[in-house]
């Protein structure tokens, strides 16, 4: 059985958080207290692998909690709803004692209660199943008739038991109907169904392993059934490695000793570090010596096996419990999860914020490790804000999780609860920040890839650029050359430290940017730096004709002014014109500028203008360059200029 969907209603923060999607993986990305813990704990109820069970008082929305027996009459409260796909295993266990086609689909329901036992649907045919049953056990048509009426086997059950007496195919049928929970069909598949579904394993403390254990403490401990967290995951470690302390224990020969430890060195080095990328210098070495009489109890007597970690660049080795805490965590989340089948066996992984303390590539490797070796037998749900836990090339994996309070009505706002949702345009903006940070991270990183960069300030800037050489191209003139990778850096502030961090990596850039009060000064220590080629970076205004410009004054002003009015709907006297937006604005030269303070004076219901929304007209509406208008031609001239002088700074 694999887990399809999910619904979750009255918990927590949850009021109901929406229908959502669940793949192999699920992600659920949201900021702190936006509801995350309270999803996976809500589906850890359903089935979980160790003690936890819902409570009314802790999990029930507090501010309804005095409302529950208004709200639920019955006195249940249906807190995670779930779909459930079967395989060909799950059918043919159904079938195998209920008959073929006892299915009627491929999908069942499971809903879990807060102070009832979950409940079950699923699509048997009961007709289907009598004559199944009925037919296995060599009833005769005779014999059938009695419950020729009956659409259920529990009716069938009834039947047969009021009988005064019965053949022996009916008795036969009888016992076998008898073997269902309650005499029933449903029952029986949902009995066969429940022994099927994975469990829920959820963990949000994620113990360290202990960096060296004394056999003899460990010994005396197991005997106690008190064997701590920290060592607990150190006998993982050694399974993980291939030894077990047993092993350990039985070598009597130095060598043998030797060889045992050396394996299990071998062995988890070469597991361990294809998936920690941070150090490749580093090595695992597993050593068992004889305590001394000044190390700490109980390490001064006996056998103690440490675990060390071997720096090949600095020639040393210093205990595991000496690294850094994220490679102990790393270290420890990884023995741990070796074990996991054995001591889950076919469950849901449910994983709180993980790798927490990582660096962000060391995170990158933990979701790597999470993908190729948790995710081939597990379902892996888990929550993230971290931006490097995001799986980009998993985006259809990710779900968005808010915390929704409709502020319509500032003075009494609506509390919606936690929604979980696949659409990422529909919630704020610190919401979606993980999500936006690592495919910002992610774009970054190709940008390093494109031997030619074009840095401009913002992404009206992007769209203006590609529409105008796109125009020119489809003209047989000159665009800007395929070759150049156009890249909005957020700003003149920002260009100086994206040319930096561009300019490390070889790469041929080049600046255009605009060019006005304030951003002058900017421009010119730009060039002053020698970060970049001073003839590289270009600004508007070099072939505006103006002093000061932005990409927009390379419009003609009478283009432009159709390109606003068409982008805002303007009609009738609202309509901008070249002389309109210059009387507006006559304290600038920037057609920005003015168009932005003639707008200011528009009626009310007029849409707000804004840098962007021309842009995003003009890349759904190019035909407003289609003609040879003379405000048309002016406009491509200088776009061509600019894309000549570019394509000079190309090999």
């Amino acid at each position: 059985m694999k887990l399809i969907k999910v619904q979750v209603t009255n918990f927590r923060s949850i009021d109901d958080s929406g229908i959502f999607d669940i793949g192999d993986l699920t992600c659920l990305v949201g900021k702190n207290e936006a509801g995350k813990t309270a999803i996976l704990s809500a589906i850890h109820g359903i089935s979980p692998t160790d003690q936890f069970s819902y409570d009314r008082t802790r999990d029930y929305p507090r501010r309804f909690l005095n409302k529950f027996d208004e709200r639920h009459p019955s006195g249940e409260s249906p807190v995670a709803r779930t779909w459930w796909a079967l395989d060909d295993d799950d059918t043919r266990a159904v079938e195998d004692v209920l008959g073929e086609g006892a299915l009627t689909g491929p999908e069942v329901q499971v809903t879990s209660y807060i102070d009832s036992v979950n409940r079950w649907e699923v699509p048997v045919d009961e007709k289907k199943c009598i004559q199944y049953l009925a037919d296995g056990s060599g009833l005769s048509n005779e014999e059938k008739s009695v419950f020729t009426d009956s659409d259920t086997t529990k009716s069938v059950f009834n039947v047969l038991n009021e009988l005064d007496e019965r053949s022996e195919a009916q008795q036969s049928l009888m016992d076998k109907l008898s073997e269902f929970r309650e005499g029933t069909a449903s029952l029986a598949a949902i009995d066969i169904l429940r022994n099927r579904r994975p469990d829920f394993y959820y963990t949000s403390h994620f113990e360290r392993m202990s960096g060296e254990l004394s056999l003899d403490q460990l010994l005396e401990d197991e005997q106690n059934d008190q064997v701590s967290s920290g060592d607990q995951i150190f006998l993982d470690f050694l399974e993980y490695a291939g030894t077990t302390v047993e092993e350990l224990r039985g070598a009597t020969k130095l060598e043998d000793l030797i060889a045992q430890c050396e394996g299990a060195s071998n062995d988890i080095t070469d597991e361990i570090f294809e998936f920690w990328s941070q150090n490749e210098a580093l090595s695992v070495k597993i050593t068992q010596n004889e305590g001394g009489d000044e190390d700490p109890p109980p390490f001064n007597s006996g056998r103690v096996v440490k675990i060390r970690i071997e720096n090949s660049h600095h020639r040393v080795t210093v205990p595991l419990s000496e690294r850094s805490a994220g490679f102990i965590w790393f270290f420890s989340f990884l023995s741990q999860f070796k074990q996991l089948k054995k001591q889950t066996g076919d469950a849901i992984i449910l994983l709180d914020e993980p790798g927490l303390t990582l660096h962000g590539k060391a995170q990158s490797d933990l979701l790597r490790y999470i993908v190729d070796r948790i995710l081939p037998e597990h379902q892996v749900i888990y929550t993230t804000h971290s931006p490097f836990m995001v799986p980009a090339q998993r985006l259809a994996d990710i779900r968005i999780v808010e915390d929704v309070v409709d502020l319509t009505n500032p003075r009494r706002p609506v509390v919606e609860g936690t929604k979980v949702s696949a659409d990422i345009l529909s919630v704020d903006k610190e919401t979606l920040f993980p999500l936006q940070a690592h495919l910002g991270y992610e774009i970054t990183q190709s940008l390093f890839i494109g031997e030619n960069c074009l840095l401009v300030e913002g992404p009206s800037d992007v769209v203006y650029l590609q529409v105008m050489s796109q125009a020119l191209k489809s003209r047989g003139r000159g665009y800007l050359d395929m070759r150049w990778t156009v890249c909005p850096t957020g700003g003149l502030d920002k260009i100086m430290p994206f040319a930096s961090l561009f300019k490390g990596n070889n790469l041929n850039i080049a600046v255009l940017c605009d060019y006005g009060k304030g951003g002058k000064s900017k421009v010119e220590r730009l060039r002053a730096s020698q970060i970049l080629n001073t003839d590289h970076i270009l600004t508007a205004a070099d072939f505006s004709g103006k002093d000061e410009s932005d990409i927009e004054d390379l419009f003609s002003p009478e283009f432009y002014c159709n390109l606003v009015n068409a982008s805002l709907g303007l009609q009738a006297e609202n309509r901008l014109t070249p002389h309109s937006i210059s009387d507006a604005g006559p304290n600038t030269e920037r057609i920005v500028k003015q168009a932005e303070a003639a707008c200011c004076v528009l009626p009310p219901d007029i849409p707000e203008f804004g840098h962007f929304v021309p842009a995003d007209w003009l890349l759904r509406h190019p035909e407003l360059l289609d003609g040879d208008d003379a405000c048309i031609s002016e406009s491509l001239d200088r776009f061509e200029r600019v894309f000549t002088a570019l394509n000079q700074f190309l090999s």
